[in-house]
């Protein structure tokens, strides 16, 4: 029977992969969101933004008018005519964009006023009510919410940060929102802080996933209920290394665990897909599945991507020179 599984496991692994698409830009892609199979928004540097329409058949792009200098690393999308982005840079640099018309104008909802901060990510549980996640200023991590669409946004007392610590702009996911007012937070520190008051207070917890280095630590987290939820990263210096690159947790991330197997490199992003009952992770070396809950892992992918996102089962990823690709199951 274990063989049979054994098996079985890699037979599904190696019929998955990600089908190229053309994206018309050459831009750095970092934040991708699928709304449903057919819409699907995606973000980069130069200001530039994607969006397609039909699954990924046309992708038309743009850029946002005065933020050629920007990087968009993060995008939220909403439907297939609203959507926020935030920028990530020093100071000024870090702001926040909405469209409400598919991209065909864009409003700056607000713009970073510490001088010393940096933004890292974005969630929304619903269409009014958001979280902002930053980098540490005076010693705390900057937490932002929204309750109108991000027309407006209160500065929460964000948790405390240890000596150096931070988070990855890497893909949008180091801030993982579920219901309606819970989040986790994954950090260079190979911490994962978690509210359930939005934002208001913080829990703490330590991973197993390696922190010895300032390239270091959790990339990425996700949820597939209230209680399970896995976290990847590793070191983006050292892409094919897999040593202590994962965390799974079962109670809600009060406790992580290091599973057996992990993914097959560095990985910058992961999500679970319920119409597969699977985990996919991704990153700068491959992209990886797994059936078990983050057990054990096959990778399936060597191609170099920042950024994933699934709706509806249909699945996207983005990454350098434009690149986006379509999962083909």
């Amino acid at each position: 029977m274990k063989f049979t599984i054994v098996v079985w496991f890699a037979a599904i692994a190696a019929a998955q992969s990600w089908s190229p698409q053309e994206s018309g830009t050459t831009a750095s892609l970092r934040g991708v969101s699928a709304v449903s199979a057919s819409v699907v928004w995606a973000s980069g540097s130069n200001g530039t933004f994607l969006r397609t329409t039909d699954g990924g058949a046309h992708w038309r792009s743009g850029k946002v008018p005065g933020a050629s200098d920007l990087d968009f690393r993060a995008i939220q999308a909403i439907d297939e005519n609203v959507a926020a982005m935030l920028s990530a840079g020093a100071g000024e640099k870090s702001r926040v964009y909405k469209t409400g018309d598919g991209g065909g104008h864009w409003e700056l909802m607000y713009t970073n006023p510490d001088p010393d901060g940096f933004f890292d990510a974005i969630a929304f549980w619903d269409d009014a009510h958001g979280i902002l996640l930053g980098d540490p200023v005076k010693k705390r991590f900057v937490v932002m919410t929204t309750a109108d669409g991000g027309g407006t946004w209160k500065r929460q007392k964000g948790p405390e940060a240890q000596s150096g610590e931070g988070a990855f702009a890497a893909s949008n996911t180091c801030l993982f929102a579920r219901g309606t007012r819970e989040a986790w937070i994954g950090t260079g520190g190979a911490r994962v802080f978690h509210t359930t008051d939005a934002g208001e207070t913080w829990s703490v917890a330590k991973t197993p996933i390696r922190k010895d280095s300032s390239s270091a630590g959790i990339f990425s987290i996700a949820f597939s209920n209230k209680l399970y939820g896995v976290a990847v990263g590793g070191d983006y210096h050292k892409p094919a290394e897999s040593s202590a690159n994962i965390a799974i947790t079962a109670d809600g991330g009060k406790e992580w665990k290091a599973p057996p197997n992990g993914p097959g490199g560095f990985r910058s992003a992961v999500v679970y897909v319920p119409e597969m009952k699977a985990w996919i992770a991704t990153g700068t070396s491959g992209s990886d599945i797994s059936l078990d809950g983050g057990e054990t892992w096959k990778q399936f992918d060597q191609g170099n991507y920042n950024a994933i996102s699934f709706a509806a089962g249909a699945g996207w990823a983005v990454g350098p020179m434009g690149a986006v690709a379509k999962w083909r199951p």
